[in-house]
This record gives structure tokens, sequence and C-alpha cells, in this order.
């Protein structure tokens, strides 16, 4: 988890758990959206990197 999803995660549930306890369904769908983004970044991160890492494997680029 790279630190800019890490930090986008934990805005979007503080702006989640703030439209939860305000009643601001706009507020508290912007946090869910907030965490859905960092998750499918870390997602894509990873992917990258294994396709890196085979890749390395490969071609022996890695040594």
């Amino acid at each position: 988890m790279t630190d800019k999803s890490a930090m986008d995660k934990l805005k979007g549930k503080a702006k989640e758990a703030t439209g939860k306890a305000t009643g601001d369904r706009r507020k508290e769908t912007e946090g869910k959206s907030d965490q859905a983004k960092a998750k499918a970044e870390d997602k894509l991160g990873a992917t990258g990197d294994r396709a890196k890492g085979l890749k390395d494997s490969l071609t022996d680029d890695d040594k």
C-alpha cells in the first residue's frame, strides 16, 4: 500500500464517518468512493509489480 492510497483510505473513512454522524448521505457516499478508489490503486500497483517481476524473471534483468 502506498502512502497516498493509505491517506486516501483514511480520508475516505473519515468522510464516511462524518457523513453517518451528521446524516449527510452525500458525504458518506464520497467517503466510500474514496476508499474504493484507494483500494483500486493498491490493486493496480500490485499488478504492475507482479508484471515487472514476471518480465524480470523471463529476461533475467534482475541480475
